[in-house]
């Protein structure tokens, strides 16, 4: 009786809790991530810390501010020139240059003579290449010939060219403001090329983004219609002397 007994519970169990009698967990309920779909095709974005000190700010006449995550992990050289000359308000005023689409897909500044030959009063910066890519929004350092002579001059990238890489040395990239990057004048160098107005170091606790302000255009002198002045009478001819009277 009590073997019968046992059976009957053994029987129970099985009857009571098929699942686990089966070897099969119960799968635990997935909840999706805030605004991810199932279809979704979007990257779930990585959230980096934010590093005052290593945020570069650029505001441009396009109309905005771009920001940028600098890399001192892998380009410390190139960064800390960066900053030291943004701290000189080396760049508030310079002009992007040399401009151009595929396949270069860059934006060239920096330089304050606004033709790509010159750079600040610093010596020249040795060369930094990492494993960045050039993707779009990377920065990068541009250079002469010579691979250890990047100084003030940088190119920021429209879209990928990694025929760039380990040719250049990047030094950040884009986190905030890309628009504003794809809305630089075009051109070699462009007709109206747009103007860096400051650049700023985060950590400095820069002002608010203050739009350009054109300047204004000189009125055109007011034209007061007036009457035409009275013609001046024409003097009277001269008489002719009388003949004098014979005697």
């Amino acid at each position: 009786m009590r073997f019968v007994a046992a059976l009957a519970a053994m029987a129970a169990t099985l009857i009571a809790v098929p699942a686990l009698a089966q070897g099969k967990a119960p799968k635990p309920e997935v909840q999706p991530l805030a605004g991810v779909t199932a279809d979704s095709t979007a990257a779930v974005p990585i959230v980096v810390p934010a590093d005052p000190e290593n945020t570069w700010i650029l505001d441009l006449s396009t109309g905005g501010r771009v920001i940028f995550r600098l890399r001192p992990d892998v380009a410390p050289k190139m960064v800390e020139r960066v900053k030291t000359l943004t701290r000189r308000h080396f760049y508030d005023g310079i002009t992007f240059h040399r401009v151009i689409d595929a396949p270069e897909n860059m934006a060239q500044s920096g330089d304050p003579k606004g033709d790509g030959t010159g750079g600040s009063d610093l010596p020249d910066v040795p060369a930094e290449f990492n494993n960045l890519p050039h993707v779009r929004g990377a920065v990068s350092a541009a250079r002469a010939q010579d691979v250890n002579s990047a100084n003030s001059q940088f190119f920021i990238m429209f879209g990928a060219h990694l025929g760039f890489d380990h040719n250049y040395t990047v030094f950040g990239r884009v986190t905030s403001g890309i628009e504003w990057v794809d809305k630089i004048e075009r051109g070699e160098p462009p007709e109206s090329p747009t103007r860096i107005l400051h650049a700023y170091v985060q950590a400095d606790n820069p002002p608010p983004y203050v739009a350009e302000v054109a300047a204004p255009v000189p009125a055109a002198p007011l034209l007061i219609p007036t009457a035409p002045a009275p013609a001046a009478p024409k003097p009277a001819p001269a008489k002719k002397p009388a003949p004098a009277k014979k005697k």
